[in-house]
């Protein structure tokens, strides 16, 4: 329960300083900050992702039976996302619902829905006492898997976003490279695992793909540069790590403050929204031309994208019919929880120059799930110790 208090403290801290810092500097001093804040923030987003990639455990000899848990897990990525595409587009005025620039940036920004954090879901199950519950083991499995797919359809999206060119040739190349290394080299690779050791592997991976960023837009253009998201080279270089059975305490300790610390950044990457006018800061965005929103209206509509975010996660209930039907919804349940990964895909549509009260509302969705994830896993272990009573 500590940690998600922090979680959710240190994002509301990084909301208030976006909405205060930028009145108390000059434009340029605030810029220099602003990409400083930035590359921490990748740093950050890259180490979180290693270690999901070292939670991703998978006997190869079986991968059969690893088929219907990815299919369900994209599945259970999926309905919410869509839920919360769905309501966003409702939203809008009429005359923008059918545009295509309209819908493609909708399901990038609804996308944060999607993934369950694996870090803080494991964490908390695990203090629950329930490490060797099926609730668990299963839970495990589907939160990396739907993390996963988060990653992979990141890359659809981004064509969706600056349309097909020779360089997204280029990155999906990469991608199938990295898939096929991920599965070919899993659990192998024997390299220091201290956390300051991934610390360090996360910041080169950043410098290396933003500099290779770098080098294309000078040699082809801003518009036509080559953009490797850290998500999955990330991830990837966790996956192929020979993953220890235990960690030190430093190593949770540290784990946890770099988590804090992207939290507060990604509030602090958030955009400008308290007393602004919504339609003039959204920039070209069409999912801007929603309007100004009271606050009251904002909290409405963040309790309903929480409540459709959480019902699609339910999707786990209609499957496993060999359990009972309190443990399927134990499962599900666990799902709810939302954490870095959901926050790192909205800071992903801020580099899209994506704005207005939706990204708000995203923001504060995340926020409000992890004030409730408490609660979501007291309501698990209820759950499975009454499913193991019977």
């Amino acid at each position: 329960m500590k940690k998600i208090v922090l979680f959710s403290l240190f994002l509301i801290l990084g909301l208030i300083g976006s909405q205060t810092i930028p009145s108390y500097l000059e434009p340029q001093a605030f810029e220099t900050l602003k990409f400083f804040f930035d590359a921490m923030l990748y740093i950050c987003l890259a180490f979180i992702m290693i270690n999901v990639g070292r939670e991703f455990e998978l006997d190869k000899t079986k991968w059969k039976s690893y088929t219907e848990d990815y299919f369900i897990a994209m599945a259970t990525a999926a309905v919410p996302w869509l839920l919360i595409c769905g309501y966003f587009i409702f939203l809008l005025p009429a005359e923008y619902r059918t545009s295509w620039d309209t819908w493609k940036e909708t399901l990038l920004l609804s996308r944060f829905a999607a993934p369950t954090s694996a870090g803080i879901l494991f964490t908390m199950l695990a203090a629950a006492g329930l490490k060797k519950s099926w609730v668990f083991q299963k839970t495990r499995v589907l939160a990396i898997f739907d993390d996963l797919d988060t990653i992979l359809l990141m890359i659809p999206l981004q064509v969706l976003m600056i349309g097909m060119k020779w360089q997204l040739g280029v990155v999906v190349l990469f991608v199938f490279l990295c898939l096929w290394l991920g599965w070919k080299k899993l659990n192998t690779l024997r390299i220091h695992q201290h956390w300051t050791s991934i610390l360090g592997y996360a910041t080169m991976l950043v410098f290396f793909f933003q500099g290779v960023y770098m080098v294309t837009k000078v040699c082809f253009g801003h518009d036509s540069a080559i953009h490797i998201e850290i998500l999955l080279p990330a991830f990837v270089l966790g996956m192929i790590m020979k993953t220890k059975e235990s960690h030190s305490k430093s190593d949770e300790v540290a784990s946890s403050v770099i988590s804090y610390m992207f939290m507060l950044l990604v509030g602090l990457s958030a955009p400008l929204f308290v007393g602004v006018d919504f339609g003039a800061t959204a920039g070209d965005c069409m999912i801007g031309k929603v309007g100004d929103m009271s606050w009251g209206e904002i909290a409405l509509h963040v309790l309903v994208a929480t409540a459709l975010s959480n019902i699609g996660k339910l999707l786990p209930v209609f499957f496993y019919r060999d359990r009972s039907l309190t443990e399927r919804f134990a499962l599900s349940i666990g799902m709810f929880t939302r954490g870095e990964v959901g926050a790192g895909i909205v800071f992903i549509a801020l580099g899209y120059g994506l704005g207005g009260p939706l990204l708000a509302i995203s923001l504060l969705t995340i926020l409000t799930n992890l004030i409730l994830t408490g609660f979501f896993v007291v309501l698990v272990k209820h759950l499975a110790l009454k499913a193991e009573k019977k």
